[in-house]
């Protein structure tokens, strides 16, 4: 693909950093997964949360007080998860993974797209689709295993072993981070010497401090995202193009030249 010439030099020093780098770092958002169907939360007209209002359908006292309300919102979603597949930014991530670019990846994704791709070394700070935890019994089963009759009949999981409501094991508002992920996170954000942002509009604390972390330890950063965010001024590079082209872009220089 030809791009402006401003562009492409972007490109071409983003992919300087990513040679130099020993320690790079992703932090993906809903904005990596768009172009996999998968709608975002926050791009005006479009994102789930210019059409509800967040606290009433995807909360934690909702879950609890009415879960109902919470599965009927959430059907949609998990039906476009559960059919989305990896697009092109998501594979070439992975490759730069592979061939030894990208250390870890910090995701407030729940999609499992990364996996899905092959990447191995992802901390999903917002939880993920694949279980779901009994809300009185607390047995944590595979989602697997209920996804279908979930996605194609609205069929509420329940426990295989009491029969109660499972809760899928994604953060909801009013929910802690996990701990142990946002140990992880952090720990990576401070060692990194090169922090990668896609698809994310760095607004949700406490995840949105990750890069401030990590250039006040020395990192560089890149930036991909459709609009701007509070750190775009510190970063080295910003781009606010399709993430499906520019990340493959900024790959394919990498790993050929």
């Amino acid at each position: 693909m030809i791009f402006p010439p401003q562009t492409q030099a972007s490109i071409d020093f983003a992919a300087e950093l990513f040679r130099q780098a020993k320690h790079v770092v992703l932090l993906t958002g809903a904005g990596l997964s768009t172009p996999s169907g998968i709608p975002d939360f926050r791009s005006t007209g479009t994102g789930l949360w210019s059409r509800d209002e967040p606290m009433e359908v995807a909360s934690l006292s909702t879950f609890r007080t009415a879960p109902e309300r919470f599965f009927d919102w959430f059907r949609p979603l998990a039906s476009q998860i559960y059919h989305a597949k990896p697009n092109a930014a998501h594979l070439s991530l992975t490759s730069l993974e592979k061939a030894g670019h990208i250390r870890s990846i910090v995701t407030q994704n729940i999609d499992m797209l990364h996996q899905k791709a092959g990447s191995q070394t992802v901390i999903e700070m917002h939880g993920t689709m694949r279980t779901l935890t009994c809300t009185q019994c607390y047995h944590r089963e595979d989602a697997a295993l209920h996804l279908d009759g979930f996605v194609n009949d609205g069929t509420i999981p329940r426990c295989s072993r009491c029969k109660n409501i499972l809760k899928p094991d994604v953060i909801l508002f009013g929910e802690q981070l996990p701990q142990a992920a946002w140990f992880k996170a952090q720990r990576e954000a401070r060692h990194c010497d090169l922090m990668l942002v896609v698809g994310s509009s760095l607004e949700v604390l406490p995840v949105a401090g990750l890069p401030m972390q990590a250039l006040d330890r020395g990192a560089h950063l890149i930036i991909v995202n459709n609009a701007p965010t509070y750190i775009n001024v510190r970063a080295d590079a910003v781009f606010f193009e399709d993430v499906a082209v520019i990340i493959p872009a900024i790959a394919e220089k990498v790993l050929n030249g």
